[in-house]
């Protein structure tokens, strides 16, 4: 089949752009507004962009929560989201009103950052300490800024549980990696199998 997007004509019961880029890694982020109440949410629209420096991006649809609070504070963190804590992930989706902690929603244990004032999951197998460096509204051919927000951040200081390490490597099937499929649907990453670029 085919079908041009400006019509989405795709004759799905559901449209299945997301469920054909997946999985997605699930970027758990935590803030803390200029009021000092803190946010937990997660965000499917999360990756790694770059090494050098080291920058993580994720999209928010429409502004949020974890967008006002970036934009306050200029900080915030990713925690790792696992497959053994993918229910209190889930449950941080909710819609909460402003103030309310997702944390304790959760039954989560809040940590204050050690370079940022934004909290992580301290349950989390890993969780990353990050600046924010730019958002903006991303535009569509025709011009249109999107409905999404990206914000972009340096990660300036990283957390690991010892039992996530295995031979000197942060261990995926210790950890199993949460990640985001199409619809309603979720994966993770422990089934793992390992390829050595070819050479010339």
């Amino acid at each position: 089949m085919f079908y041009d997007t400006a019509a989405n004509r795709h004759g799905l019961p559901h449209d299945p752009f997301k469920a054909i880029v997946s999985p997605r890694p699930i970027g758990w982020i935590g803030t803390r507004a200029a009021d000092g109440s803190q946010n937990l949410a997660p965000y499917s629209f999360f990756n790694a962009i770059s090494d050098r420096p080291k920058l993580v991006m994720f999209s928010s649809s429409t502004y949020k929560d974890s967008v006002r609070n970036i934009e306050e504070t200029g900080e915030f963190t990713a925690s790792f989201a696992s497959r053994n804590l993918s229910a209190a992930v889930n449950l941080t989706s909710v819609a909460a009103p402003h103030g309310e902690s997702e944390f304790e929603i959760a039954g989560l244990t809040s940590v204050e950052g050690t370079l940022v004032k934004a909290p992580f999951v301290g349950e989390a197998f890993a969780a990353l300490e990050c600046r924010m460096t730019e958002i903006f509204r991303p535009k569509g051919l025709d011009g249109v800024a999107s409905e999404n927000y990206v914000v972009f951040g340096e990660v300036v200081g990283i957390h690991i549980r010892e039992e996530a390490i295995r031979d000197g490597r942060f261990d995926p099937t210790i950890v199993r990696p949460l990640a985001r499929l199409g619809y309603m649907d979720y994966c993770d990453g422990g089934d793992v199998f390992e390829m050595v670029r070819p050479k010339r």
